[in-house]
């Protein structure tokens, strides 16, 4: 059910690894659990900085996205959209000499983020990251981001323990507005003049693309097509429990479809959310199914402001939509 990502063959960036202390660019050097901490407190560094360090590389962030707008987008993006790009908005406003700030779901060569020439940013979300928090090492790569030099790209590396998250970053009230698009081209403003690895990456990358389509009457809802049968991946923001218990409901009283021919078939569990996943006949396109989605948005709301115990039917409904699920994340 779940989308492919385009894969290169390029050599992925290195990530940065360093333990973090009080140096002027927050990292010190890594040295062994045994051996005096370089921060120079005397202890050894397992009980010293080591032990910040081990930490972050552990702590996993169930919900880094919670507090962003659209956070089901950012998840969908994350996980399921192949090729789509968002314009970011920033608490303290655009750098001079940064005209833009780009998210993207993949950029070539998985570069992390990219400086363009002209200046503008472009951030990488579908990137493996160093640490068990996705907004902060995202937060970390923006920032390097914004200060490098133009026409170059972004290494990954562990974001230090106390750096700022996206939250702290990113305006709350700007609006986050996904543009799902067929291929990368949008890599390339003049891909007349772009090098051979990047041409081959973006050929490689469209390739791999699968047709996707975001739905305009509910919220972070995506069509896509494949060669048996089309698929709608709804991100929604409910706790997981009363998601399922509602959808329980639903698929016992035979109201759970989006219409004939179409089936919810099992959800995906990703960074803290559920995202329900239907199939649908080859022939139901995203704009066939803007209607029933918007329908079906009704019925559950009617039924997640139930809390009545579930009946004998809607539990077994319940078991065989959590024996379904996938972890994503």
């Amino acid at each position: 059910m779940a989308k492919k990502r385009p894969q290169t063959k390029a050599k992925r960036p290195q990530t940065t690894d360093g333990a973090r202390g009080a140096g002027a660019d927050g990292l010190i050097p890594v040295v062994g659990a045994r051996e005096p901490c370089p921060c120079g407190s005397g202890r050894r560094y397992k009980a010293c900085h080591g032990r910040a360090a081990a930490q972050a590389a552990t702590e996993l962030v169930h919900r880094p996205f919670e507090g962003l707008a659209g956070e089901g987008d950012w998840v969908a993006l994350r996980e399921l959209v192949p090729a789509a790009t968002v314009g970011l908005t920033l608490r303290s406003g655009l750098p001079e000499g940064v005209p833009s700030v780009t998210l993207a779901t993949v950029l070539p060569m998985a570069w992390p983020a990219l400086r363009r020439d002209d200046g503008s940013v472009l951030l990488g979300l579908q990137n493996d990251t160093a640490s068990g928090d996705i907004s902060r090492d995202l937060a970390d790569t923006l920032q390097r981001a914004l200060t490098a030099a133009p026409g170059t790209p972004v290494e990954g590396r562990r974001a230090p323990a106390d750096g700022p998250r996206l939250q702290d970053l990113l305006d709350p009230e700007g609006a986050f507005e996904p543009v799902v698009h067929e291929g990368f081209e949008f890599w390339v403003p003049d891909a007349e003049n772009a090098t051979p690895e990047v041409t081959a990456s973006l050929e490689r990358a469209n390739a791999a693309a699968i047709p996707t389509v975001r739905l305009t009457g509910v919220d972070a809802a995506y069509w896509c097509e494949t060669p048996d049968k089309n698929h709608l991946r709804w991100v929604m923001p409910h706790p997981e429990e009363q998601l399922l218990d509602a959808l329980a409901r639903l698929h016992a009283a035979g109201k759970s479809s989006l219409g004939e021919g179409t089936r919810l078939v099992g959800s995906f569990r990703a960074h803290g959310l559920t995202v329900p996943v239907w199939d649908l006949p080859s022939g139901v396109t995203a704009e066939d199914i803007e209607k029933p989605a918007a329908e079906f948005a009704e019925r559950l709301a009617g039924a997640l402001a139930t809390d009545a115990p579930l009946t004998p039917d809607e539990r077994r409904a319940r078991g065989g939509l959590t024996n379904r699920q996938v972890t994503l994340s």
